[in-house]
């Protein structure tokens, strides 16, 4: 067995990237400190095809090198928007039909690996601050808290290793749905 080149991973193109059809889901990070972190989420993003990501509150927006850091590029695929308030954009995220989804540990939470997503329905999945994780008023107002199960001794997973969980369980139970 031969690791492939770069050259032969047979990768979209910027522009074919822009237009190729996306994954049903919207990334929302809240408050999130760390530009490593953001970068990162911007690199799962494209490689799952993901609508757009918005960048709320204090969470820092590109062009910025730590971002770069760990985006390598992909600041420049997937759409972004900065909007200031977190629960003004879940409101109208909601008013679209768009299904709130809070990834956090909450009472009555919904495990991963026992979510299923509905055809024809779009998802926006809030992440939370490193510290605080997402707003409690975000995840009032969320039409579902999931969680990813763990069970180690440790609280919770960096923001970054969370979206990559996520997003890919999402991903292959979308596509799982299709075939």
């Amino acid at each position: 067995m031969r690791k492939l080149k770069n050259s032969e991973l047979d990768r979209l193109s910027v522009e074919d990237f822009k237009k190729t059809a996306k994954t049903p889901i919207i990334i929302v990070l809240d408050n999130i400190r760390s530009l490593n972190n953001v970068g990162s989420v911007f690199r799962t993003s494209d490689a799952f095809l993901i609508e757009k990501i918005y960048l709320c509150g204090i969470t820092a927006t590109p062009p910025h090198k730590d971002i770069h850091k760990t985006a390598l590029g992909s600041t420049d695929t997937v759409a972004w928007e900065y909007v200031e308030n977190t629960m003004d954009l879940v409101e109208n995220l909601k008013a679209e039909n768009v299904r709130i989804c809070a990834i956090e540990q909450a009472e009555k939470a919904t495990m991963l690996n026992n979510f299923t997503p509905e055809t024809d329905t779009k998802y926006a999945l809030v992440f939370g601050n490193e510290v605080k994780g997402v707003a409690q008023d975000v995840v009032s107002v969320s039409d579902v808290v999931i969680e990813i199960p763990q069970f180690g001794t440790k609280h919770s997973l960096n923001i970054s290793v969370s979206c990559g969980v996520v997003v890919w369980d999402l991903f292959s139970k979308l596509v799982n749905q299709f075939k």
